[in-house]
């Protein structure tokens, strides 16, 4: 707030982004307030480019300024006390980031405390808030992510190439490979996802021109990821994919969690809106694998998170350690 007698308070914000694989989510909330107070977000459906430097600051800027202009962010406005960028990809691609954004977000809105965050803390931060314990986040891909408060540990989150396994795309691809293992008579087919699979991508035998040479083939093998749930009840196939996926997401909810205490463990993502018939075996082979830690529903999503740890940052209070690749804060002099 502006000192008394120079002139009425500007109100002040913070400004929380969620970037990820579908596009950006901007929103403000009102300093000192609930994070159940922000604005609805404003969104813009277009993906921030990742280039040779790694993820684009400009491309980003280009989308968040505008957003944040129209939420009425910036000079001249409501006064941004911090901001938060949780963006997917920064661990291991978000160097551009961490040098453009501060100077730029101080320069175009005046804000002097920055966090830039990989999205696996922005969803751990949405879930849980600051409280000890593990977050599975499981989409297209999938990461673990859990803290004692001191450090994080991360697991999986590699890419679809590499690993995330038991998420979205490792399911369709799972299920697209059991449809192919039907078409060849191998062990290990399933006619009911051959038959899904060539109702969504015409005659399996053509799979492989139409996935290899897509730049979003990890989104299109998810994509079948529903209909390897929805085979799940009359089919052991599929039942066993989805129960194979729960034991990956298990292992890596396990390699992060506290060892000690009694932390919290919570599910966050749109592939857990498969509901039970993975829910049902991921529960199982969490309480046998994590019998000290408590599960609770996930609180909020990630850009829920996004706010918390602004609000936090603006207050002085952010208890979630800081983490060179995961969270780091900036404070820009003179902003």
């Amino acid at each position: 707030m502006t000192p008394p007698g120079d002139g009425p308070p500007v109100p002040e914000a913070v400004l929380a982004v969620d970037s990820g694989g579908s596009g950006l989510r901007v929103a403000l909330a009102p300093a000192g307030g609930p994070a159940s107070a922000a604005t609805a977000p404003l969104i813009s459906r277009e993906p921030v480019r990742t280039g040779p430097r790694g993820i684009d600051a400009g491309h980003l800027l280009e989308q968040l300024l505008p957003l944040a202009e129209r939420l009425g962010a910036g000079r001249g406005g409501t006064r941004i006390g911090a901001a938060v960028i949780g963006a997917a990809g920064l661990a291991t691609l978000g160097d551009e980031l961490r040098t453009v954004l501060p100077d730029a977000l101080a320069g175009a809105l005046g804000v002097r405390r920055v966090a830039l965050a990989a999205d696996a803390v922005t969803a751990y931060a949405g879930a849980l808030g600051a409280r000890p314990g593990a977050v599975v986040a499981a989409g297209t891909g999938l990461i673990a992510l859990g803290t004692d408060l001191k450090s994080w540990r991360r697991a999986d989150g590699w890419g679809h190439l590499l690993g995330d396994s038991g998420g979205g795309a490792w399911i369709g691809r799972a299920g697209l490979e059991a449809a192919l293992r039907a078409h060849d008579g191998r062990p290990g087919g399933s006619h009911r996802l051959r038959s899904r699979a060539e109702a969504l991508f015409g005659p399996v035998a053509g799979l492989p021109g139409q996935l290899y040479p897509r730049q979003d083939r990890a989104a299109v093998l998810a994509s079948f990821a529903p209909e390897v749930a929805a085979c799940a009840a009359g089919d052991p196939v599929a039942a066993d994919i989805l129960t194979a996926a729960a034991h990956h997401m298990a292992e890596s909810a396990a390699a992060v969690c506290p060892d000690s205490g009694h932390p919290h463990v919570a599910l966050t993502g749109g592939l857990f809106r498969l509901g039970d018939p993975l829910l049902v075996p991921l529960r199982q082979e969490l309480a046998r694998r994590l019998p000290h830690a408590r599960p609770v529903s996930a609180e909020g999503d990630p850009l829920h998170g996004a706010v918390r740890i602004a609000l936090a940052l603006a207050d002085g209070a952010l208890e979630l350690p800081h983490d060179e690749r995961l969270l780091t804060v900036v404070t820009v002099p003179g902003a």
